[in-house]
């Protein structure tokens, strides 16, 4: 197939590797330029990984697409929008990650022993009770209380809808609730 204006997408729905190799030709400069102004403050290969994104989920979401050229230009620049986005709101989270968990470390090694030894307790105590949870509610509830990911994050992360993560979660709470002091934790 020999890709052009007119039926690139069509090639594309059909996973056509030239009409993606055509859409990379034809929509990097306007891809790269999107995920570059968001993603500044990221490195060089930070921005390359999100471009990269950004044509992997037009490949794999072509069927979804309905329209035209004009279209598709507006759809594949939305994509990188919201891909820049995610990329930028992952990367200011780990940072605010690091700086507690520097500040945590600080104040860990500041601490008198029986305090180290409270907080060993209480880590040994939510790891027993995300024992007693399946294995992919205890991964729900680590993504939610320890990385803080939102209920849709976790849901897009698993492949799974919001709907059942706020309900594994909801059921995990009830089955943790016995315990008074984890349930504070949670909170």
């Amino acid at each position: 197939m020999n890709s052009n204006l007119d039926h690139f997408i069509v090639g594309l729905k059909k996973q056509k590797e030239d009409a993606l190799a055509y859409i990379i030709k034809m929509y990097l400069p306007l891809v790269k330029t999107i995920t570059t102004k968001i993603l500044f403050r990221l490195s060089p290969f930070d921005i390359e990984e999100c471009i990269n994104d950004v044509f992997l989920s037009v490949w794999k979401n072509a069927h979804q697409f309905q329209g035209d050229a004009a279209d598709f230009k507006k759809w594949i620049g939305m994509i990188a929008k919201y891909k820049a986005i995610d990329r930028y709101r992952q990367y200011e989270k780990q940072r605010e990650r690091e700086h507690v968990d520097e500040l945590l470390n600080h104040k860990t090694h500041t601490l008198l022993p029986e305090h180290s030894l409270l907080q060993q307790e209480e880590k040994t105590m939510l790891l027993f009770a995300l024992s007693q949870l399946s294995e992919i509610d205890s991964e729900i509830f680590i993504m939610k209380y320890y990385l803080e990911l939102s209920n849709s994050e976790i849901a897009d992360y698993l492949n799974l809808s919001k709907a059942a993560v706020d309900n594994r979660l909801y059921r995990g709470k009830k089955v943790l609730a016995h315990n008074k002091r984890l349930k504070e934790l949670m909170v």
